[in-house]
């Protein structure tokens, strides 16, 4: 079939939206290390993690052998809302680039979350509802989960407390006033309102926060709250079974047009949307059906794949959460004031972490300026403003285009456009006055944060 036989926007029909999440564990040679109790070092158990997690993502948190799970009826019926998601040829944006490369991007942006997140967000809610939960806690960088879970627990009539990093708060007001709008309670984190809070302000005096720390308040007050538990918009392994539903789409476009991708590219904070996106293709490179080369981009301020070490670690800043094995810079890690709040998280998911190690997938670290300069090419070609996470798979799709160019191939590429980039003014703003900066932490600075990984028998010893 000819390039000009594709259209520019691939729409499934809403009879072909997953009937089942594909769980990639299942078929991995080499398991994710499960989660471990902080205080005995063996691996948690379903009662353990009672007081903080759903019942029934609990069950899916630590199922690593059945390759489907069924998809609720009630929520395939809310994904209508706003899928199947269109997968999209970049016509413009090749042309503009001059490249023989095949540019697609599957576009998570159309709703009210602006993201992917909206994915998982409903599947969370669902769950908790049908557990007659009061509430759940969470936290948000951006403010996309945040916003995703907020429009989630509305549609369920449940109550939703949202701990956001502090920087995310003041940058992005308006992700903020989303939230709010749709009932949830946005607290600005690190806060008072918390005993972590009180000691990270305590620690960490001016602190703009990090994903850990929101984290940390929580997990706090979801134990505290009575009929509350706690939900996580991205690294555990439930989010990423969630978010399969991207690249299954994605898979199932393509394969209507006999297409096959060469390069799969996205951006990796705690590695929900990246998961979600190539776990189909994983699926077939572990099997041996297929190979591609599937690149994992993170902000140079955060490189917890790339410069991070592989350990068991706490997920969160107040150690109040379980250790996962995971590349990461260490739970006390506080990244620069990054706009792309979504990124800035110490480690990443033990499905990709496991992945990357066994040498399934690469990884590399781009600065934020060079993103902003992708976003605002892709803009004007594409007519989409990108956010500034997303942005980060953009910066590499063009690179990798760019030397399709130099070498003639034409390469096929597939990246993830996790959402848009309409509150994110003030990086936009940053970016176009100057003012911008590209803040890369020194080897030293990465080290007094991976010395105080937790030290036990079998972990960095």
């Amino acid at each position: 079939m000819s390039a000009q036989e594709i259209p520019y926007k691939i729409y499934l029909s809403e009879k072909e939206i997953p009937q089942a999440w594909y769980n990639v564990r299942a078929d991995m040679k080499n398991k994710p290390a499960p989660l471990l109790n902080p205080g005995t070092h063996q691996p948690l158990q379903f009662e353990e993690l009672r007081p903080v997690f759903c019942d029934e993502l609990i069950k899916q948190e630590l199922n690593d052998t059945d390759p489907w799970i069924p998809i609720p009826e009630e929520i395939r019926n809310f994904y209508k809302m706003f899928r199947p998601s269109p997968l999209i040829r970049a016509y413009c944006l090749e042309k503009k680039l001059k490249t023989p490369a095949k540019i697609y991007y599957k576009f998570e942006g159309n709703n009210t979350s602006g993201s992917h997140k909206l994915n998982s967000a409903i599947a969370q809610a669902y769950y908790a509802k049908m557990q007659g939960l009061k509430g759940v806690t969470t936290e948000t960088g951006a403010g996309q989960w945040g916003t995703a879970l907020s429009m989630a627990c509305a549609y369920f009539g449940i109550d939703c407390r949202v701990y956001m990093v502090k920087c995310s708060y003041e940058q992005k007001p308006f992700r903020r006033e989303v939230m709010r709008t749709y009932g949830a309670n946005v607290t600005p984190s690190p806060s008072m309102t918390t005993e972590i809070g009180k000691k990270i302000n305590a620690e960490y005096p001016g602190t703009t926060g990090s994903l850990g720390c929101a984290i940390s308040e929580a997990v706090e007050a979801a134990t505290k709250l009575d009929g509350y538990r706690y939900v996580l918009g991205s690294v555990l392994s439930q989010v990423l079974l969630h978010q399969t539903v991207i690249g299954l789409e994605a898979k199932t476009a393509l394969d209507k047009y006999g297409v096959s991708p060469d390069i799969i590219i996205g951006c990796a904070g705690g590695g929900s949307n990246l998961g979600g996106l190539v776990s189909p293709f994983l699926g077939e490179k572990i099997r041996g059906e297929k190979d591609y080369r599937i690149i994992a981009v993170e902000p140079a301020s955060c490189p917890s794949l790339t410069r991070g070490v592989f350990a068991y670690d706490f997920c969160d800043t107040g150690h109040v959460c379980p250790l996962a094995k995971m590349y990461t810079l260490g739970s006390e890690f506080m990244p620069s004031a990054n706009h792309a709040g979504g990124l800035r998280y110490h480690g990443m998911s033990s499905i990709l972490s496991q992945a990357y190690h066994d040498g399934l997938m690469e990884a590399c670290a781009v600065e934020q300026t060079a993103v902003f300069n992708a976003a605002e090419e892709f803009a004007r070609v594409e007519g989409i403003l990108p956010a500034p996470e997303s942005s980060h798979a953009i910066r590499v799709a063009i690179d990798e285009a760019l030397k399709c160019k130099e070498t003639g191939e034409s390469k096929t590429i597939l990246f993830g456009l996790t959402g848009t980039g309409y509150f994110d003014m003030k990086a936009y703003e940053a970016y176009n006055n100057g003012t911008m900066s590209d803040y890369i932490p020194t080897d030293a600075d990465l080290q007094k944060s991976i010395d105080l990984i937790p030290r036990f028998p079998g972990n960095l010893m």
